[in-house]
């Protein structure tokens, strides 16, 4: 039976191997939810569950105790009345509360309340962050220690963990390579993570995981997409574009680099998309 996906309550969610399945499909839900055994191979402290989808707060290295959290996850997943953000829609610094959990290292959940988005956008990669009301010395306070987000590019044959929140269970596999566009419906993503044929078959509803370097609290990229169906370049049916024009489908999950965060960041760890050496879009 094909899986009816939904967004949020306002629009449809059809997106980014996202998708998530609609209250009525339990069945779905209880088959995928993670077991006792996938559970303790992954490091889920710090993970963070959102409503539509998942996620991690990470800090940047150097960044103090006194700073407020953040949480990254994809950019289709911040709540847009409408639908998803536009080609070439940026935002910097949007106030927007929301409601979350993050779990501690003993699969207990919190709740926190992000006060704005730092940035979020679509275009070039597909990431959000958030900042949170409450601080790095809050998050400690709760037994949980933030993940860092790596400031090095990842490198091809990396073994990486894919660690989601909303179906509370993780992935593992590798960095099988980089693509120069990956298209998918309006949406183009450069210079993507492809992961490997086995161990990381994402679903919907793990997007915004962060990619964590298996046996570290680095995060050196966010889950967003995968190619189920086998179509060509169509939503949650994206396909790889090369530097000559040549399109190729595969049936591979994907997500997006995260270490160019760094070329837009001030000395205060706030994101500046005005900085000379940013990389992020504009």
């Amino acid at each position: 039976m094909k899986l009816l996906l939904l967004a949020l309550s306002l629009f449809s969610m059809s997106a980014m191997a996202i998708e998530l399945p609609t209250t009525s499909n339990f069945i779905f839900k209880k088959i995928n939810k993670n077991t006792e055994d996938n559970v303790s191979q992954y490091d889920f402290e710090g993970i963070v569950k959102l409503s539509n989808c998942s996620g991690a707060i990470i800090r940047f290295e150097g960044q103090p105790d006194t700073a407020k959290a953040y949480v990254l996850t994809n950019g289709h997943c911040i709540q847009k009345p409408g639908g998803y953000l536009n080609p070439g829609e940026v935002w910097t610094n949007v106030d927007l509360k929301r409601s979350m959990k993050v779990f501690n290292k003993d699969m207990k959940l919190f709740p926190i309340k992000s006060t704005k988005i730092v940035y979020a956008t679509m275009t070039n990669t597909d990431a959000a962050i958030y900042e949170l009301k409450e601080t790095y010395a809050d998050i400690n306070a709760m037994g949980i220690e933030s993940f860092t987000l790596d400031s090095n590019r990842p490198v091809v044959g990396v073994p990486m963990d894919i660690v989601s929140g909303y179906w509370d269970r993780g992935y593992r596999c590798e960095v099988d390579g980089f693509v120069h566009q990956l298209l998918e419906g309006d949406w183009t993503f450069t210079d993507s993570i492809r992961y490997s044929d086995k161990g990381c078959d994402t679903i919907g509803g793990t997007s915004g995981s962060p990619i964590i370097q298996t046996g570290t609290r680095y995060v050196i990229g966010v889950n967003n997409t995968g190619n189920k169906e086998g179509g060509r370049c169509t939503l949650n049916n994206p396909c790889e574009n090369d530097v000559n024009g040549d399109i190729t489908v595969l049936k591979r999950s994907y997500g997006q680099q995260t270490y160019n965060f760094y070329s837009c960041l001030t000395v205060d760890f706030k994101i500046d998309t005005t900085l000379t050496s940013c990389t992020l879009p504009k």
